[in-house]
């Protein structure tokens, strides 16, 4: 399966003009001296990071990226002109990786940052630079040098403040919907998310944090299980994460029905080995799908599960569907991130 969020592309600067070798033709200078003009510079290949731009879908169809050679120096001290840069717009959040040396180039993390990733060649000198007292007529210039070629891996790790966590059908998406203007797809069957979807939540004008539906994660996902290992980099970059939990969770294809409490520790078992820093972010336990109960069942059953997880972060009992208890899920959370702010100034 070829996903949008990690591509593979090659990007090839332009090579440089080569030297001249001229001598000046005037009708009254007849012994005119060398006038070869040095080739152009190559053109380099950009990377810059568009916030407009949210997948890497377009690379799909374009891998090849080729900047402009420089032109060839001309006689009468003319040089050639410069090759044009190739710009290449990228998401905000993409990480440059070389493939060959395996090492990051790259983090383009802001809107309108750019990162050079191929410098072009440098162009050739042309014969009016040989000339000394000992050689008038020099006849020798030099080439154009090659512009540099790498294959690059760009990997797209989403900036979102919060990550939603859960097995498939949790109800992240409809969680999401609930909270911000997103409109992720909404269906009664697993992984209806094959795409992280961001939403920005608004409290009031200038208080606002940016959300992110992350795929239903399925044990084994750390090792390729499901679709979820292929987005567990997104949560990397969040300052809080929310765990749904479907408090009546039903069976589907390739998984059995486990129990709230055996979800939990099996998504905790996936972060671990995906990266054990995942553990040690704020994680909050949204436990979800109170409307299929009772109201003083789901209460009881989500105090049985917070009891038997031993959880010490906040908790909720929500119904993303008809929104109930989302407000003051986004008051707390909001207020969570004006603490780091306030943190952050007193600093």
């Amino acid at each position: 399966m070829k996903l949008v969020d990690e591509v593979e592309i090659t990007v090839t600067a332009g090579n440089g003009g080569n030297g001249c070798v001229g001598f000046r033709r005037e009708k009254f200078i007849p012994l005119g001296g060398p006038d070869g003009g040095d080739g152009g510079d190559g053109g380099d290949v950009w990377l810059v990071a568009d916030e407009n731009l949210n997948t890497l879908v377009d690379f799909r169809h374009q891998t090849q990226f080729k900047a402009q050679r420089g032109e060839n120096g001309m006689g009468s001290q003319k040089y050639g002109k410069a090759g044009e840069d190739f710009t290449i717009t990228v998401p905000v959040g993409t990480v440059v990786h070389n493939v060959d040396t395996d090492e990051v180039i790259g983090d383009l993390t802001a809107h309108g940052q750019r990162l050079l990733v191929a410098k072009g060649g440098q162009g050739g000198l042309g014969n009016m630079h040989f000339k000394s007292s000992t050689n008038r007529s020099p006849r020798q210039s030099t080439p154009g040098g090659e512009g540099e070629s790498r294959l690059l891996r760009l990997e797209l790790k989403l900036l979102a403040d919060v990550g939603l966590l859960g097995f498939p059908n949790a109800g992240k998406s409809t969680f999401i919907r609930a909270v911000s203007a997103a409109t992720p797809k909404v269906a009664d069957y697993p992984f209806t998310t094959l795409y992280p979807n961001l939403g920005v939540v608004s409290v009031e004008p200038g208080r606002s944090f940016v959300i992110a539906d992350i795929p239903g994660l399925i044990e084994g996902a750390a090792d390729g299980a499901g679709l979820g290992s292929l987005f567990l980099r997104h949560i990397q970059r969040t300052h809080l994460l929310l765990h749904l939990v479907d408090i009546a969770p039903m069976e589907y294809e390739g998984q059995g029905a486990l129990t709230p409490v055996q979800q939990v520790r099996a998504i905790e078992d996936e972060l671990r080995k995906h990266d054990p820093e995942l553990l040690e972010k704020p994680r909050w336990l949204v436990l979800n799908k109170a409307d299929l109960m009772f109201e003083d069942e789901a209460r009881a059953a989500a105090e049985a599960i917070v009891a038997e997880l031993g959880w010490k972060e906040p908790w909720y009992l929500v119904s993303a569907i008809g929104r109930e208890g989302t407000w003051p899920i986004v008051l707390a959370v909001q207020a969570f991130f004006d603490r780091l702010r306030e943190e952050a100034t007193e600093a």
